[in-house]
């Protein structure tokens, strides 16, 4: 009898211990991204990262792993679920006097709990092979183009709102990466773009940032508006806004496939400090103290306190009810507040003054290509 491939026996080894080490799945694949290199060479021709400067730098790193990593021949490419249960998103959504909170941020930060987990994986390969083996682990750390590689790895396809979707679990799951020069053998059997021609993704974005299918504008989304942007949020933006104050899920929301989404069994995923379900005048009402205490070790508290604030008061401009009591927590704030903060405290105040105010929800992209 021939001896088994020690490596064909490593990869299935390396599938099983990431499902112990609570992956759902684990893939592996080759390190030729050359496609996925073009398409985003032309988005940043076009400016679509916004104030995202950051993906336009190193080079071609983030698609070309063994750039990054030198002697990288795989990717081993992981996936971890992170919605909580009962979290009541679209009533939320739909209640103007509470805070939306994008699901992935109500709990403690993923960075950490996926890299250590996936530094354990990558030792427990170690030991078994007796010897380093250049191996690396990332998670939305490094320029590295994680969705193609989870779609090269069989994780899922990038669907039409540039995220990855899995048949079996739709798409509210963290992607993590180990970078390895052993030459795994690597998955054959990638999943099929099941997309169709749904495009309900594209139709419920509020701000009408899709400028075609696959390709998000970012300069137009509320997760980039609300996170990464820093300073003054358009005023073209803020009513469709509504009650987002950090981060953006609708397009996940409306999506078939997350009919079969999973809920996380990770503790630290789970909601804090009621985030999940928080009145807006509530959390603004926190001082810096208490946000800084509240968002420890949370994706919130790398806006920071002033844009928190920010996207706050966009959120109360479009509240529906309350509207004395807003205006007065408003007004009281605005003396201390610093110009941008200001000129969206004086903006809310005009929204809540207007007569029948009613928010807008959809706003037209007249770029669309």
């Amino acid at each position: 009898m021939p001896k088994p491939d020690p490596l064909i026996e490593l990869a299935q080894l390396i599938k099983t211990w990431g499902r112990e080490l609570g992956f759902q799945q684990i893939g592996i694949c080759d390190t030729d991204l050359e496609q996925a290199e073009d398409g985003l060479q032309q988005w940043l021709e076009q400016g679509y990262q916004g104030e995202m400067q950051w993906l336009a730098e190193h080079g071609n790193k983030r698609s070309r792993p063994q750039e990054l990593l030198p002697g990288t021949r795989r990717v081993i490419s992981a996936r971890m679920n992170y919605l909580p249960p009962e979290t009541q998103a679209i009533k939320i959504l739909k209640d103007s006097s509470k805070a939306y909170v994008s699901r992935y941020a109500t709990g403690r930060d993923y960075h950490k709990l996926i890299r250590k987990r996936l530094s354990t994986l990558a030792k427990k390969i170690e030991d078994h092979i007796g010897r380093e083996h250049g191996a690396r682990a990332f998670v939305d750390s490094a320029p590295v183009l994680e969705r193609p590689l989870a779609q090269k790895a069989g994780l899922g396809w990038v669907g039409k709102h540039s995220l990855v979707i899995n048949r079996d679990a739709g798409s509210w799951f963290f992607l993590g990466e180990i970078f390895t020069n052993l030459e795994l053998p690597v998955d054959q059997n990638p999943q099929p773009n099941e997309c169709g021609e749904c495009t309900a993704c594209l139709k419920v974005c509020p701000t009408d940032a899709f400028v075609a299918p696959y390709v998000l504008d970012a300069r137009r989304c509320i997760s980039y508006l609300t996170i990464e942007l820093d300073g003054a949020i358009p005023v073209e933006f803020r009513e469709p806004i509504g009650n987002r104050v950090f981060g953006c899920d609708d397009c996940q929301s409306i999506c078939p496939w997350n009919k079969y989404a999973q809920h996380t069994e990770e503790r630290d995923f789970l909601p804090r400090h009621n985030l999940h379900d928080s009145d807006l005048i509530q959390l603004y009402q926190w001082t810096e103290q208490e946000f800084l205490d509240r968002t420890a070790g949370s994706p919130l508290r790398r806006m920071g306190y002033e844009n928190w604030q920010r996207n706050l008061s966009i959120g109360l401009g479009n509240a529906e009810d309350n509207k004395t009591e807003i205006l007065a927590a408003l007004a009281q704030s605005r003396p201390e507040a610093n110009p941008m903060l200001g000129e969206h405290i004086d903006w809310a105040m005009s929204q809540l003054q207007k007569p029948k105010h009613r928010r807008k929800r959809k706003i037209k992209n007249t770029n669309k290509q």
